[in-house]
């Protein structure tokens, strides 16, 4: 028994919702209709009738209902583009590369601005790929050099522990033949060696 009514309070209550939502459009298009247009008007015999007494509705209700209308003509409006197959290609502003920051960030440090901040993130991105001349461009790696000069504490003493390992690797491997990318490496690492020990 208590089931049943549970489910005629449920029902009664969606009901009373589907009403609210019918009037609260009604009301919303009602000061559109009284322009004097036809489209205010039922088609067939309905305009004979009186119309019903709406339920007034508080300034809360109708921006709750204009809230939640609002939301249902979007969702119409991406379905039927989705239907369409249309894709709205949105146009978001391109992000910079961790690369281009980091070398944006060597620049800044070498025109010693006053804005210019130490960037953890920037310094890392800088010394793992200081060796890279695709990275680093030449042009760049002598500014790098000036900035890796200031470089102290753990920092200092983990890249040169790097470049030694790097340079051992290097050495091993160059020892089976000449490779122009390999000595472009070898060249930088020993500059960095020079710098910093």
């Amino acid at each position: 028994m208590a089931k049943q009514k549970r489910k005629v309070t449920e029902v009664t209550g969606e009901k009373n919702k589907q009403l609210k939502k019918e009037s609260a459009e009604e009301i919303l298009r009602a000061p559109e209709a009284t322009q004097g247009t036809q489209a205010a008007r039922p088609k067939g015999g309905a305009a004979c009738r009186a119309p019903e007494p709406s339920p007034v509705l508080s300034p809360e209700e109708k921006r709750l209902l204009e809230r939640k209308l609002k939301k249902e003509r979007k969702k119409e409006e991406r379905k039927r583009v989705r239907e369409a197959g249309i894709t709205t290609a949105q146009s978001l502003p391109a992000k910079c590369s961790g690369a281009q920051r980091a070398l944006d960030y060597l620049c800044g440090w070498a025109q010693k601005h006053e804005k210019w901040k130490f960037q953890k993130t920037r310094q890392t991105w800088l010394l793992t790929h200081m060796y890279d001349s695709d990275k680093v461009p030449e042009e760049q790696f002598p500014t790098l050099l000036a900035y890796l000069e200031g470089l102290k504490g753990q920092a200092r003493e983990l890249t040169v522990q790097k470049a030694e390992a790097l340079m051992q690797k290097l050495d091993e491997a160059g020892a089976s033949g000449p490779d122009p990318l390999l000595l472009g490496k070898t060249q930088r690492v020993r500059q960095v060696l020079q710098l910093l020990s």
